[in-house]
């Protein structure tokens, strides 16, 4: 008669990954049991690449003229929308600077 032999490997590449190890019960019929723990990480603070953009000191009126001088019929003609948005951005990009 086979005696329970207790054989729980979790292989990390780093100490202190891994914690609350528990054994959850049997996998059915077999004498294997269910090993569940936490994958402890440092949460990493995501650097977003975007720029922020002060509004406070935008000159509404000349960004309004700049597009306006734009001929867009022009610019969007025969074009669907993915590309016309596209190229509004690029014109409204070019406008910012």
């Amino acid at each position: 008669m086979r005696r329970g032999a207790v054989l729980d490997l979790i292989l990390t590449n780093k100490e202190g990954l891994v914690g609350n190890v528990k054994l959850k019960g049997s996998l059915g019929c077999s004498d294997h049991d269910v090993v569940e723990f936490k994958i402890l990480r440092a949460a990493r603070r995501a650097h977003s690449k975007l720029a922020t953009l002060d509004f406070r000191r935008a000159d509404f009126g000349l960004f309004r003229d700049l597009l306006g001088r734009l001929p867009w019929d022009k610019a969007l003609e025969g074009r669907e929308a993915q590309e016309s948005c596209i190229v509004f951005k690029d014109h409204l990009l070019q406008a910012q600077e």
